[in-house]
């Protein structure tokens, strides 16, 4: 019978006691971390304790910041600006404050031909009459009366002066007047006879044969070229108003919903004109640019 031999002591020799181990074990049991996440909360710790990181992390903020800036001023300087106009002779007229307004521009709807000729009727329906009897009559007393007229006429002259001035009016009737006068400048029953038509398309054989519109009866309220310079001159009133109030969002909401509805109607225009006088006239006289119609408006 052969001898036993014991096998358990040499093995355990081998592997050595529990408490010593062997360098590649250790390194499978606790991996070494070779890389940070950029964005981890291990990296932004890093770079608090870090004044290489901190220094390297502003500088590559203000490359940044400077470059988003140096690009926004390079696209507002090829497109244009969506919200403002050029200073136009027809924008300069929309612009004046209460301050730079005449006095040929009048509330209520009132022309000076029409209130120099009330005035007029005025002073000749109140001037006192004369003494039919001229044997009696009493020159003094008629000169008297007479500078007496001329003086109460000239109070309720400027009287009415001041009440129809639209210097003393509110923005509500200063909108009034610039909606009048875009109506007047715009409308197509004034650009119609100013203008040539717009390029004609190809006709065919098949197609339909339209009948010769009714002439137009009135002013013109209701064109595109009008509704756009009416918003154009709502824009400038809301913007002008934005740059003293930070913090009016209602307002600000406003002035983004006005832009994108004149944005909608010269984009049709624009279809329907092909480019064509009445839009050249419409873009040339309102100072727009091609970002108040081009591409996506963000504000």
């Amino acid at each position: 019978m052969p001898p036993r031999m014991l096998i358990q002591p040499s093995l355990r020799a081998l592997t050595g006691p529990s408490s010593v181990q062997l360098p590649f074990a250790a390194l499978s049991l606790n991996p070494a971390k070779t890389s940070v996440r950029a964005g981890s909360t291990e990296s932004r710790e890093r770079r608090r304790h870090d004044p290489f990181l901190m220094a390297q992390s502003r500088q590559r903020k203000a490359a940044n910041i400077s470059r988003q800036k140096a690009l926004t001023k390079e696209r507002e300087g090829s497109v244009g600006n969506p919200v403002e106009s050029q200073p136009t002779p027809f924008i300069q007229e929309l612009r004046k404050t209460q301050a730079t307004l005449e006095d040929t521009d009048l509330n209520y709807f009132v022309t000076p031909d029409g209130l120099s000729e009330a005035m007029e009727y005025s002073k000749n329906l109140t001037s006192p009459m004369r003494n039919p009897d001229r044997d009696t009559a009493d020159p003094q007393l008629e000169k008297e009366a007479a500078e007496k007229h001329l003086q109460e006429h000239r109070n309720a002259q400027e009287a009415i002066r001041r009440i129809v001035s639209v210097a003393n009016g509110n923005t509500k009737d200063h909108m009034r007047l610039h909606i009048q006068k875009c109506i007047e400048t715009f409308g197509r029953h004034k650009t119609d006879s100013e203008l040539p038509p717009k390029p004609s398309a190809v006709s065919h054989d098949s197609a339909t044969v339209h009948l010769e519109k009714t002439p137009r009866v009135g002013p013109d309220t209701g064109s595109p070229e009008v509704q756009v310079a009416i918003l154009t001159a709502k824009i400038m009133n809301l913007s002008r108003h934005l740059q003293t109030t930070k913090k009016d969002r209602h307002n600000k909401r406003n002035l983004r919903l006005l832009v994108h509805k004149r944005q909608k109607l010269l984009r049709y225009l624009r279809r329907k004109e092909r480019g064509g006088p009445r839009w050249q006239n419409l873009m040339e006289k309102l100072g727009l640019s091609e970002a108040a119609w081009k591409g996506e408006i963000s504000m």
